[in-house]
C-alpha cells in the first residue's frame, strides 16, 4: 500500500518549500513558433503534428518546472479535440511528469453516477499511468464521487471537488442563498468536508485524499469556507493570469500554513507569446521562480 495521497502532497511542497502548482492548458496557437513547425494555426496541419507540437511543448515545461513546484496540473480539455493521439499524448505527460518527481493533478472534471462514474474512475485512477489525483464535479452528490474514492485506493490518489470556482456566470449559482441562511457553495462545502471524513480515508496529516477545488472571490467568503472545511486540501486555481490577489490567496490556507495548493497555468506557460524574442524554457524557468516566491510570501504573512 502506497502513501496516503496528502500526506505525499504536503511531503513534496516541504521538500520544495512552496505550496505551488504549474497548471498546463495548451492551446495551439500560443506555443512557441519553433515547436509549431506545419501544425501552426494558420495552416490548420494534421492531428498528429498538433499532438507532436503539444507533447514536445509539455515535455519542456515539466523539465523546468520540476525542481522548483511540487505539483503540476493537467488540463486533458486540451488533449481531447485530438481524439486517441491526443489523449496518447495526455497519458505519456502524465508518465514523463510523475518519473521527474512532480506530483501529477489530471484536471478531468468528471461527473457522473453508477456504472459511468465507475468507468470514469477506473480510466483516471484506476490505472499505473494514472494522475495522482483528479477533479471531479459535486453536482450529483456523494454518488458522482465515491467511485473515485474506491478507485483512490486507501487514499493513495486524490479527489479535488469543485466547490467555488472563478467563472464569472457561477455566482447565479454558487451565491444562492439557501432558505437556512447562508450561500449554496457553503451547503457545498460543508458536504464535501462530511465527505472527506465519513467517506474517505484522512492521512497522518489529518488532511483527507478529498480535497476541494477553491477559486478565491473575497476574503470574508473564503475565510468562511476555509473554516466549513478544516479537514479537506485546496487546490486554489486563478493566480496570476486570471487576477487573484495575494490577500485572496492567503486565506486558502489554514492558520498553520497548510491546507492550499496554488495553481498558476497561462502567467507561466505563455511567456514566450509575451517575448516573442525570448527562449521560451528561459522565460518559463524565470516565471515559476517568481511563482515560488511569491507564494512563499503569501504562506508567510498568512
Amino acid at each position: 500500500m502506497g502513501a496516503h495521497f496528502a500526506d505525499r502532497l504536503l511531503s513534496a511542497i516541504e521538500d520544495k518549500g512552496a505550496p505551488a502548482c504549474v497548471g498546463f492548458d495548451p492551446q495551439l496557437e500560443q506555443l512557441p513558433p519553433e515547436l509549431l513547425g506545419r501544425a501552426g494555426p494558420a495552416d490548420a496541419a494534421s492531428d498528429d503534428a498538433a499532438v507532436r507540437a503539444l507533447e514536445v511543448f509539455g515535455r519542456g515545461v515539466i523539465e523546468v518546472i520540476a525542481p522548483y513546484v511540487p505539483a503540476i496540473k493537467i488540463n486533458i480539455a486540451f488533449f481531447e479535440p485530438y481524439q486517441e493521439a491526443g489523449i496518447g499524448a495526455y497519458r505519456r505527460l502524465v508518465a514523463h511528469a510523475r518519473a521527474t518527481g512532480l506530483i501529477v493533478i489530471g484536471d478531468i472534471k468528471r461527473a457522473d453516477i453508477g456504472h459511468s462514474a465507475t468507468r470514469y474512475a477506473d480510466g483516471h485512477l484506476g490505472r499505473e499511468d494514472s494522475a495522482d489525483a483528479v477533479t471531479v464535479n459535486a453536482y450529483f452528490g456523494i454518488d458522482g464521487v465515491r467511485p473515485f474514492i474506491a478507485a483512490s485506493g486507501s487514499g493513495e490518489h486524490g479527489v479535488f471537488v469543485l466547490v467555488q470556482t472563478s467563472n464569472p456566470s457561477a455566482a447565479t449559482v454558487q451565491d444562492v442563498v439557501m432558505n437556512g441562511g447562508g450561500s449554496f457553495v457553503e451547503h457545498v462545502a460543508a458536504m464535501v468536508q462530511s465527505w472527506a471524513v465519513d467517506e474517505a480515508p484522512v492521512g497522518e496529516s489529518g488532511y483527507s485524499c478529498i480535497g476541494a477545488v477553491v477559486s478565491p472571490r473575497d476574503t470574508d467568503s473564503t475565510r468562511r469556507i476555509r473554516a466549513l472545511m478544516p479537514s479537506c486540501l485546496f487546490l486554489v486555481p486563478g493566480f496570476g493570469a486570471q487576477g487573484r490577489t495575494a490577500d485572496e490567496v492567503a486565506t486558502c490556507f489554514r492558520s498553520d500554513g497548510t491546507g492550499a495548493l496554488v495553481t498558476a497555468s497561462r502567467s507561466i506557460i505563455y511567456t514566450q507569446s509575451r517575448t516573442p524574442s525570448r527562449d521560451w524554457k528561459a522565460g518559463v524557468d524565470e516565471a515559476c521562480r517568481e511563482l515560488v516566491a511569491q507564494i512563499r510570501r503569501v504562506v508567510h504573512a498568512g
